[in-house]
């Protein structure tokens, strides 16, 4: 990525607050009207977007998940792949640290991207030493 702009990665939580219109989700939107603007970039791992899509069905139906999928991907968001550097450094995480495989890919790609996570989700307080987290409230 363009590493001359500051850059954030969703995990689950910060989407879906976004989503859902939670607490945290104006954040969510405002960092979306920032890359627009080209003035950040904007990062989610496909588990983490397969991560949201499975919630979405469950609660929702398959109608509503896929009107998200496409919502998501008209959004100023890149998607990243699960590669095998990506995998390993998230089992590595997950190895040590007592959070969701899901969150571990999020830390592993702030890691890689030298990224700002956005999210409320409390497991995250155990990689903040790993990670930068601003935290959605």
């Amino acid at each position: 990525m363009n590493q001359d702009k500051p850059c954030f990665i969703l995990d689950s939580y910060a989407l879906l607050a976004f989503l859902n219109r939670e607490p945290g989700g104006e954040r969510v939107q405002t960092t979306f009207s920032q890359a627009m603007a080209s003035q950040v970039q904007v990062l989610l791992c496909l588990i983490n977007l397969g991560e949201v899509l499975y919630i979405v069905e469950r609660r929702h139906g398959l109608p509503t998940a896929q009107y998200i999928l496409a919502l998501v991907e008209s959004l100023p968001i890149h998607l990243v792949e699960a590669s095998r550097n990506l995998v390993l450094d998230a089992a590595h995480i997950k190895a040590h640290f007592p959070i969701s495989y899901a969150d571990a890919f999020v830390a592993a790609l702030a890691q890689q991207e030298k990224a700002v996570i956005l999210t409320g989700d409390p497991e995250f307080k155990a990689i903040t030493a790993l990670c930068q987290v601003e935290w959605l409230r």
